[in-house]
């Protein structure tokens, strides 16, 4: 990456960092949440089915300001985690946060997609022989729904990579603290001159995007002959 300059990298390598956390913390609740909407039959299924996508509907900037509003060092919860020293409004935590909120959805998606994928006679046969229900799941589902889990992990980093509009509402766009790929392509794009650093940043966005796309398909092929398999 010596093609790049300081800046640019900096905020290159500020986005691999938020959306490594934004996946990696995200993941056991988007696992937890998948198998609810996939298997779970409760009162208010349809409304958390509603949440969990809710970020693919509203404008990012809405999600942005209702995170500002929540955690913001004004905020009840906000000013609590700064009391113990967690405040993440205006840090790259917080642009972790809400890179993981925008990308949830395309998570739960892809990982519910393989749960209902899974036959549950081989769930129930593994039952009937004595396992435990957290058994079954560590020895039966999770090995045939683990494409699909590494499927919505890779959209999920590649939609965190690209978080823009809720992110800069919520954290600014401060360099070497929340300037992400995309915020750094938005502030060199405001300066005479930046045209070059931005083109560069923009070839690094669409090669990341590409790449978790492909890999994504891979996996999802995956699921698909499963499927017609069973």
């Amino acid at each position: 990456m010596g093609w790049l300059g300081p800046q640019e990298w900096q905020a290159v390598a500020l986005s691999l960092r938020v959306a490594f956390w934004a996946t990696l913390v995200s993941l056991p609740l988007g696992v937890a949440v998948a198998m609810a909407l996939a298997r779970g039959r409760f009162p208010g299924h349809a409304l958390l089915n509603g949440l969990v996508h809710l970020p693919l509907i509203l404008p990012p900037v809405v999600t942005g300001y209702l995170l500002l509003l929540t955690f913001g060092p004004q905020a009840a919860v906000g000013g609590f985690l700064e009391s113990i020293g967690l405040g993440v409004a205006f840090r790259w935590t917080g642009a972790a946060l809400a890179a993981g909120v925008m990308a949830f959805p395309l998570m739960v998606r892809a990982i519910r997609l393989s749960i209902e994928a899974v036959d549950p006679r081989l769930e129930q046969a593994a039952a009937t022989l004595g396992a435990s229900r957290p058994w079954v799941f560590l020895t039966v589902t999770l090995p045939l729904i683990l494409p699909g889990i590494l499927a919505g992990a890779v959209l999920a980093f590649a939609k965190a990579m690209g978080e823009f509009g809720a992110t800069i509402t919520f954290v600014s766009n401060i360099p070497g603290q929340t300037q992400t790929l995309p915020s750094a392509i938005y502030a060199f794009l405001q300066v005479p001159g930046g045209e070059d650093a931005a083109l560069r940043l923009v070839a690094v966005s669409v090669v990341i995007a590409m790449g978790a796309l492909l890999v994504s398909e891979a996996l999802s092929r995956r699921v698909a002959k499963r499927v017609a398999g069973r």
